[in-house]
């Protein structure tokens, strides 16, 4: 067999090993998923980044010592939360800069998809957090804790619910 037609009859086993209705061998996938996963984090990151960026400066404004202590508490919460998010989202990139060119890339997506959605999970974490904050401040009202429920449940139904529920309508596997 010459090497072209081995080379073709390897990628064509590649091509069938992975099915998935698109004609890419295990590199190809690994490749596009990587892009599809950075073009996600990109929208994450710059979310996360401006929260966190907010809840530094919060510290340094003349408000934060007329807060109470429960007040105080939930800010030292949502900034710790806020940093673990960044970490999360941001740690993707490091990944791929340590095990580019080590033929690792198919490993690399995996890992860096949980980080990514660590990161969201601490996002989500992170915004509860400020919203509870925000809103105590705000209002000191009685509603504040149902109405974060609330928003709560909207992004736990369209961050994990509704593409659970396409996952398994919509896929095999």
């Amino acid at each position: 067999m010459s090497e072209s037609a081995h080379d073709e009859a390897r990628r064509g086993a590649e091509r069938a090993r992975g099915d998935t209705g698109r004609e890419e061998t295990e590199e190809e996938r690994a490749d596009r998923k990587w892009g599809d996963l950075l073009q996600e984090i990109r929208v994450a990151q710059t979310g996360v980044q401006i929260l966190f960026g907010f809840l530094l400066t919060v510290v340094f404004t003349p408000r934060y010592t007329q807060l109470e202590q429960m007040d105080r508490t939930i800010y030292i919460v949502t900034v710790v939360l806020g940093a673990s998010a960044t970490g999360a989202l941001i740690g993707p990139v490091s990944l791929h800069r340590i095990v580019a060119g080590r033929r690792v890339k198919e490993r690399a997506v995996v890992w860096a998809s949980r980080l990514t959605l660590a990161g969201l999970v601490l996002l989500l974490a992170t915004m509860t957090a400020s919203l509870l904050l925000i809103l105590r401040v705000a209002t000191h009202d009685a509603y504040v804790p149902w109405l974060v429920t609330g928003i709560v449940a909207w992004y736990l139904f369209c961050w994990f619910a509704v593409p659970m529920w396409v996952r398994s309508r919509h896929t095999t596997s």
